[in-house]
C-alpha cells in the first residue's frame, strides 16, 4: 500500500543517509586494515585489495544503476542496491579470511553505489530551482564530514570491540536505510509506454548524454575537481612526512580541508538564492586557483613548514565547496528524464579521474609541496578550462523550450 511522503526536513534527511552510506562503508574500516595483514598473515598488497576492489566495484556499478532507476524508478534500485550493501556488510562481519573478506568488500561497494547515483537523480526529481543547489549544499556537508567521522569512529570500534564491529555496524544503518527508503521517499514515475530491452535502454541513454556538449563539460569540471582533491588526499602525508610530521598527526592537518569543504557548503546553501548558480561557481573556482597558486609561492619561497602547507588549503575546502553544489545540480538538470544516468556517469568519472590524480602523485619527488602544487595547479586549471568552456556555450546555446 502507498506510504505518505516524508516531511521536507526528513526527506532531505534520508536522501543524505542514501548518500552519505558508500562514503562511511568506504573508510569506516581504513584503521583495521593496518592489522589485517597480521590477522590474516596477508601481504600488505593483498589487504588494499579490499579497498581496491570496494572502490572498482562502487565506481563502475554506478554506471548501470543509473540507467536502471530511470526505467525501473528510483526506490526500486535504490532498495535492491542497500540490500545487497548490507549483505556485503554481514558477509564482512563474518568473513574468516583474507579473500572472503575481499569478496565481501565487492559486494558492499556494489550494492553502495545505488545511493550515490539514485540519491543525486532524486534530488533532481523532488527539488526545484535555487532549492535543488541547496540541497546539494546540505548533502555536500555530509559528503565532507563523512570521511574523517568514519575514519575517528572505525578506530574506536576498532580497539574497544574489533575489527568486525564495524561491519556490523554498516549492517545495521543498511537495515535502517532500507526501511527510511520504503517509508519516506517517494514512488518514482517510470516512462510511460513499451519500452525497449533495458541494456539498449542504456546504451541509448549515455549515447544521448554524450551528444549534450554541456554535460560532457559539467562531468569534466566535476572529474578535474575531484582529481585535485585526491591528489592532496594522496600526496599530503608525503609531504607532511618530508617536515617531520608523523602517521600519528597527519590527520589532523589533512582535516582542514574537507572540515573548511563543509563551510563552503554551508555558505553555497545560503547564498545561492541570491547569486545564482554560475557566479558561485565563480567564487569557487577563485578560490580553489587561489589557494594553490598560495601554496606554490610558498613552496618556492623555501617556507616548508606544515601550516604552509596545510592552511593556504583552507581556500581550496571553501573553493569546492562553493563550486560541487551547482555543477551537480548542472549535471543531472540538463535532461531530467535521464537524471539517473547523468549521476551515473558523473559518479564513476570523479572516481575514475580521481584515482589518477591519486595514482600522479607516484610519479614524482615530494620532498616539499611543490611538485604536489603543480600537480594540484594542472588538474584545477582544467577545470576551470571546463568551467570557462561551460559558460561560454551556457551564453551561445539558444534557450530550452
Amino acid at each position: 500500500m502507498p506510504h505518505p511522503p516524508a516531511s521536507h526536513a526528513l526527506l532531505i534527511a534520508t536522501l543524505i543517509g542514501q548518500l552519505a552510506f558508500g562514503l562511511l562503508a568506504m573508510t569506516i574500516c581504513i584503521p583495521s586494515m593496518q592489522q589485517w595483514g597480521a590477522l590474516f598473515d596477508a601481504s600488505q598488497a593483498a589487504v588494499q585489495l579490499t579497498f581496491s576492489g570496494y572502490v572498482v566495484a562502487y565506481g563502475c556499478l554506478q554506471l548501470l544503476y543509473g540507467p536502471l532507476s530511470d526505467r525501473l524508478g528510483r526506490k526500486k534500485v535504490l532498495m535492491a542496491g542497500l540490500s545487497l550493501a548490507g549483505l556485503g556488510s554481514l558477509l564482512g562481519a563474518l568473513a574468516p579470511d583474507l579473500p572472503t573478506l575481499t569478496a565481501a568488500r565487492v559486494l558492499q561497494g556494489a550494492g553502495s553505489a545505488a545511493g550515490m547515483v539514485v540519491g543525486r537523480a532524486m534530488v533532481q526529481d523532488l527539488f526545484h530551482g535555487p532549492e535543488r543547489t541547496r540541497v546539494m549544499a546540505w548533502i555536500g556537508m555530509a559528503m565532507g564530514l563523512c570521511p574523517p567521522a568514519a575514519t575517528v569512529l572505525g578506530g574506536q570500534l576498532h580497539v574497544a570491540l574489533g575489527w568486525q564491529a564495524n561491519f556490523w555496524v554498516m549492517t545495521v544503518l543498511a537495515v535502517l536505510l532500507l526501511a527510511a527508503a520504503w517509508y519516506g521517499l517517494p514512488a518514482h514515475e517510470k516512462p510511460a509506454g513499451v519500452q525497449p530491452h533495458w541494456l539498449g535502454a542504456m546504451l541509448a541513454a549515455y549515447a544521448r548524454l554524450a551528444r549534450e556538449p554541456a554535460f560532457i563539460l559539467y562531468v569534466l569540471l566535476l572529474s578535474m575537481t575531484t582529481a585535485t582533491f585526491y591528489t592532496f588526499l594522496g600526496g599530503a602525508p608525503l609531504v607532511l612526512g618530508s617536515y617531520g610530521v608523523g602517521p600519528d598527526r597527519v590527520g589532523y592537518y589533512i582535516m582542514c580541508v574537507p572540515l573548511a569543504y563543509i563551510a563552503g557548503n554551508f555558505a553555497t546553501s545560503r547564498l545561492v538564492h541570491r547569486l545564482g548558480d554560475r557566479r558561485m561557481m565563480q567564487a569557487g573556482q577563485a578560490f580553489t586557483l587561489s589557494a594553490i597558486v598560495l601554496l606554490l609561492a610558498l613552496g618556492l619561497a623555501g617556507v616548508n613548514t606544515p601550516l604552509a602547507f596545510s592552511l593556504p588549503l583552507i581556500f581550496l575546502g571553501i573553493g569546492h565547496g562553493l563550486l560541487v553544489p551547482p555543477a551537480l545540480t548542472g549535471t543531472v538538470s540538463l535532461l531530467p528524464a535521464l537524471a539517473g544516468s547523468a549521476a551515473a556517469v558523473a559518479g564513476v568519472m570523479q572516481q575514475l579521474l580521481g584515482a589518477a590524480g591519486g595514482y600522479a602523485v607516484g610519479l614524482v619527488r615530494h620532498d616539499g609541496a611543490v611538485n604536489l602544487g603543480w600537480l594540484m595547479l594542472g588538474f584545477a586549471l582544467s577545470a576551470a578550462t571546463a568551467q570557462a568552456l561551460l559558460h561560454r556555450h551556457a551564453r551561445q546555446a539558444p534557450a530550452r523550450p
